[in-house]
Protein backbone atom coordinates (compact mmCIF):
# COMPACT_ATOMS: atom_id res chain seq x y z
CA UNK A 1 0.00 0.00 0.00
CA UNK A 2 1.10 3.19 -0.93
CA UNK A 3 1.75 6.18 1.82
CA UNK A 4 -0.73 8.76 1.62
CA UNK A 5 0.12 11.74 -0.03
CA UNK A 6 -0.19 14.05 2.96
CA UNK A 7 2.76 12.07 4.73
CA UNK A 8 5.30 12.68 1.59
CA UNK A 9 4.40 16.36 1.43
CA UNK A 10 1.68 18.65 3.48
CA UNK A 11 -0.99 19.39 1.25
CA UNK A 12 -2.16 23.22 0.96
CA UNK A 13 -5.20 24.15 2.90
CA UNK A 14 -6.47 25.99 -0.62
CA UNK A 15 -5.84 22.81 -2.27
CA UNK A 16 -7.55 20.32 -0.09
CA UNK A 17 -11.05 22.79 -0.25
CA UNK A 18 -10.66 22.99 -3.71
CA UNK A 19 -10.70 18.97 -3.89
CA UNK A 20 -13.83 19.52 -1.27
CA UNK A 21 -15.61 21.58 -3.35
CA UNK A 22 -14.91 19.88 -6.74
CA UNK A 23 -17.03 16.92 -5.37
CA UNK A 24 -19.50 19.01 -3.36
CA UNK A 25 -20.00 20.06 -7.02
CA UNK A 26 -19.87 16.84 -8.84
CA UNK A 27 -22.08 15.13 -6.40
CA UNK A 28 -24.99 17.26 -6.76
CA UNK A 29 -24.68 16.54 -11.01
CA UNK A 30 -24.77 13.31 -13.53
CA UNK A 31 -21.07 12.23 -12.19
CA UNK A 32 -22.00 10.36 -9.54
CA UNK A 33 -19.65 7.58 -10.03
CA UNK A 34 -16.77 10.00 -11.22
CA UNK A 35 -17.89 11.96 -7.29
CA UNK A 36 -17.89 8.90 -5.58
CA UNK A 37 -14.35 7.95 -7.00
CA UNK A 38 -12.91 11.03 -5.98
CA UNK A 39 -14.31 11.05 -2.27
CA UNK A 40 -12.47 7.97 -2.12
CA UNK A 41 -9.45 9.17 -3.75
CA UNK A 42 -9.54 12.21 -1.35
CA UNK A 43 -10.12 10.26 1.95
CA UNK A 44 -7.27 7.26 0.99
CA UNK A 45 -4.46 10.22 -0.05
CA UNK A 46 -6.15 12.18 3.05
CA UNK A 47 -6.49 15.12 0.94
CA UNK A 48 -9.33 16.67 3.01
CA UNK A 49 -9.11 19.97 5.47
CA UNK A 50 -7.72 18.35 8.26
CA UNK A 51 -10.60 18.72 11.70
CA UNK A 52 -8.98 20.05 15.00
CA UNK A 53 -10.79 18.22 18.32
CA UNK A 54 -11.23 19.83 21.61
CA UNK A 55 -7.33 19.75 22.60
CA UNK A 56 -6.22 21.43 19.17
CA UNK A 57 -4.62 18.63 17.80
CA UNK A 58 -5.47 18.09 13.77
CA UNK A 59 -7.09 14.21 12.82
CA UNK A 60 -8.17 13.07 9.28
CA UNK A 61 -11.92 13.95 8.14
CA UNK A 62 -13.92 11.81 5.90
CA UNK A 63 -16.01 13.29 3.33
CA UNK A 64 -19.01 13.13 5.29
CA UNK A 65 -17.84 14.67 8.51
CA UNK A 66 -16.63 17.54 6.24
CA UNK A 67 -20.02 17.89 4.59
CA UNK A 68 -21.50 17.75 7.89
CA UNK A 69 -19.21 20.45 9.45
CA UNK A 70 -19.76 22.83 6.41
CA UNK A 71 -23.45 22.90 5.93
CA UNK A 72 -23.19 26.44 5.60
CA UNK A 73 -21.15 25.50 1.85
CA UNK A 74 -23.75 25.05 -0.39
CA UNK A 75 -23.63 21.87 -3.06
CA UNK A 76 -22.81 24.72 -6.05
CA UNK A 77 -20.47 26.55 -4.40
CA UNK A 78 -17.42 26.06 -6.75
CA UNK A 79 -19.80 26.93 -9.47
CA UNK A 80 -20.69 30.20 -7.49
CA UNK A 81 -16.98 31.05 -7.56
CA UNK A 82 -16.36 30.23 -11.30
CA UNK A 83 -19.39 32.32 -12.26
CA UNK A 84 -17.89 35.63 -9.58
CA UNK A 85 -14.09 34.81 -11.77
CA UNK A 86 -15.66 34.66 -15.28
CA UNK A 87 -16.24 38.69 -15.50
CA UNK A 88 -12.76 39.64 -13.78
CA UNK A 89 -10.93 37.08 -15.99
CA UNK A 90 -12.65 37.76 -19.40
CA UNK A 91 -11.74 42.02 -18.16
CA UNK A 92 -8.06 40.90 -17.35
CA UNK A 93 -8.03 39.38 -20.96
CA UNK A 94 -9.78 41.84 -22.51
CA UNK A 95 -7.23 44.51 -20.41
CA UNK A 96 -4.48 42.21 -22.18
CA UNK A 97 -5.26 42.78 -25.64
CA UNK A 98 -5.88 46.12 -25.71
CA UNK A 99 -9.80 45.60 -25.97
CA UNK A 100 -9.34 42.86 -28.86
CA UNK A 101 -11.99 40.30 -28.58
CA UNK A 102 -9.80 37.94 -29.87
Amino acid sequence: VAEPLSAQRPVPIAESELYFLIARYLLTGPCQRAAQVLVQELEQWQLLPKGLDWEGNEHNRSYEELVLSSKHVAPDRLLQICQRISPMLDEEIMAGRGGSRL
